[in-house]
């Protein structure tokens, strides 16, 4: 054995998985194509969004890094939805672009244990005969028999390790287009990993193919700001709990204030799409992948939505080092002189020169549905799944997949059960559980929608809801612990000063500091977070009920190698679907579509006996 654990790939996946497993103090090896890319924002140059932002803010609870790399490369900051509830709302920053890859590699190479080699795995090494692997939570099966031994590298290198992550996003088996150009490369520029998507397949992994695209850069000393309107940053707030001005001993020094502006395409802009459209790739049928519903192309939104007068388009900076600016909602994979008359169209663009162009990316993804909730395959022992490969979207997306699939690849070495947070503990819960339940056949995307507990689930309190989990994982240190310790009882003294006062119906947070001035010795963020429990608490009450009556359901156990075929009284669908995701919860098994009450409430007869 050269390493305990093999992370392939080096984006927000990647960084999160090899990160949690050095940090829980075993040897690990991330192999990228490019050390260079490293945390490289693909596509717009921003971390967090409505849900997304959550995300962030639970990965760092959990004791992961993406909160820590936005934070000092901040450029920009909002808070999206504040006109309306706690629920949906969310942070969301823009980047760096160049500051946010060079922490990102930094913190990589400051971490014991963790190497970083340049090169590309082919294929995986197997050994035949395993048993399978006994936790406390289930005995999981594979139905390949095989676990994973190590990889194989491009240049013929075996290296071994006993578990495996994959998170190669989308230059598994990528290809680019841009109108009749295409080319076998992940990101514009930069090569395709070629070899192991077709090795997958052939050892029996379900592969599919989906579709993701991104917009031109423009120069941006070309373009008239004073013909778009100007969106200003908000007042800079952190995304880590290591901040100092959320308690924490990291000093918070994002870089500083800058606008992005926003205009809108025109119907000249659509008029020229429509008339080339028989030039697009998509539409031309040369992309074979599905391409994201709830992020489309222009080209999708000018042909689906023809009653549209204009689209919003905004323009924000790449980074303080570059004059570059991303056009975000122009995605597009048209001929790049196309795409130069179209975006020339629009307000503010006239005179807009073109740096690089927009494109569409075709590659390989792992169906999730052959996963279990830990993100390790149900054919191959040690080998796991993050990320875009699953058949996400987003930075945010990946990085809490990466992160659970370095914590399970670790308790798997320890012979422990997996961490799987619930639908009610976290976004990531819901995320892992919709891929791994229902699967997708298109980019997932996470939303705010997709929660039922939303509620339960603010971007303000997710230190209360993971970071135990994360100390008695070992991922949050001594001192951590202590301020988060801190921090609870700073708030419960908050609201027991609240009731002394009579002021926990008082939900702004300036009213209740005139009336109780004492609480001014507390974060004005802690005094906001025990406004809104009071005023929301008892919709939240009844959330918490909800939410143990579905953890009764996720309390009884199915076991993963359970033969539905011969349960009489099982509808033939719910037969299929069971034995497709080898639920491991009757709760999981309830979330499957096609699975009816009748089916669910035999299952729960038969666990009972």
């Amino acid at each position: 054995m050269d390493y305990h654990c093999i992370v392939i790939g080096g984006g927000h996946a990647g960084i999160e998985a090899s990160l949690a497993v050095a940090r829980l103090g075993y040897s690990c090896l991330l192999i990228t194509q490019n050390p260079d890319t490293i945390g490289a924002l693909s596509c717009n140059p921003a971390i967090g969004g409505l849900s997304k932002g959550n995300l962030v803010r639970e990965v760092d609870a959990l004791g992961g890094q993406m909160g820590r790399l936005i934070d000092i490369s901040m450029i920009q900051y909002r808070v999206l939805n504040r006109s309306r509830g706690p629920a949906v709302q969310a942070p969301r920053a823009q980047a760096d672009k160049g500051a946010y890859q060079r922490a990102a590699r930094q913190a990589l190479e400051a971490q014991t244990g963790l190497g970083i080699l340049m090169d590309t795995v082919v294929d995986l090494i197997l050994e035949e005969g395993i048993q399978p692997q006994k936790t406390s939570l289930t005995s999981y099966t594979y139905s390949s028999g095989q676990r994973v031994a190590g990889v194989l590298t491009r240049r013929g290198q075996k290296i071994y390790a006993p578990t495996v992550i994959l998170a190669a996003g989308t230059f598994l088996e990528g290809k680019i287009f841009i109108g009749t150009y295409d080319a076998p490369q992940g990101r514009l520029g930069e090569e395709a990993s070629l070899g192991l998507g077709q090795a997958l397949r052939q050892r029996g992994l379900p592969m599919g193919r989906l579709k993701t695209g991104t917009p031109a850069r423009l120069a941006g000393d070309t373009v008239d700001y004073g013909a778009a309107e100007e969106q200003e940053s908000e007042e800079l707030l952190p995304f880590s709990y290591d901040s100092d001005r959320e308690g924490g001993d990291t000093p918070f020094r994002p870089l500083g204030r800058h606008s992005c502006w926003i205009t809108y395409t025109t119907s000249e802009t659509h008029r020229i799409i429509r008339d080339n459209i028989a030039h697009s790739p998509l539409y031309g049928g040369k992309i074979e992948g599905t391409g994201a519903r709830y992020c489309p192309s222009i080209e999708d939104k000018v042909m689906r939505f023809p009653d549209r007068d204009r689209h919003q388009v905004f323009i924000e900076p790449e980074g303080l080092g570059t004059k570059e600016v991303y056009l975000n909602g122009l995605s597009s994979s048209l001929p790049e002189e196309v795409q130069g008359e179209f975006i020339r169209s629009v307000p503010g663009l006239q005179g807009a020169r073109m740096v690089r162009p927009g494109y569409a990316v075709d590659y390989d993804y792992l169906d999730p549905l052959d996963l279990y909730p830990s993100l390790e395959s149900k054919r191959i022992q040690g080998f796991f799944s993050a990320g875009q490969t699953n058949g996400s979207s987003g930075y945010e997306e990946a990085a809490a997949q990466g992160l659970l699939a370095g914590i399970n690849a670790v308790q798997s070495l320890r012979g422990e059960a997996p961490l799987i947070l619930g639908r009610a503990e976290a976004y990531a819960g819901v995320l892992v559980d919709d891929l791994t339940t229902v699967g997708t056949k298109e980019p997932y995307r996470m939303f705010t929608s997709r929660a039922e507990h939303r509620l339960l689930l603010r971007h303000d309190n997710a230190d209360t809801r993971l970071s135990p989990k994360a100390r008695e994982l070992g991922l949050l240190g001594q001192e951590r612990w202590e301020r988060f310790q801190k921090k609870t009882a700073g708030l419960e003294a908050i609201q027991e000063l609240l009731i002394q006062r009579k002021a926990q119906g008082v939900y702004d947070t300036d009213e209740v500091l005139a009336l109780v001035p004492e609480l001014r010795e507390h974060p004005a963020q802690w005094v906001e977070r025990v406004c809104l429990d009071n005023k929301y608490g008892p919709y939240i009450e009844k959330e918490k009920r909800m939410s143990a009556r579905f953890a009764k359901m996720e309390g009884i156990k199915l076991s993963a190698d359970l033969d539905y075929s011969t349960i009489r009284g099982l509808s033939s669908e719910a037969q299929e679907k069971l034995s497709r995701v080898k639920p491991l919860t009757v709760g999981q098994a309830a979330r499957i579509p096609g699975v009816r009450q009748g089916d669910v409430a035999l299952l729960m007869i038969l666990s009972r006996k």
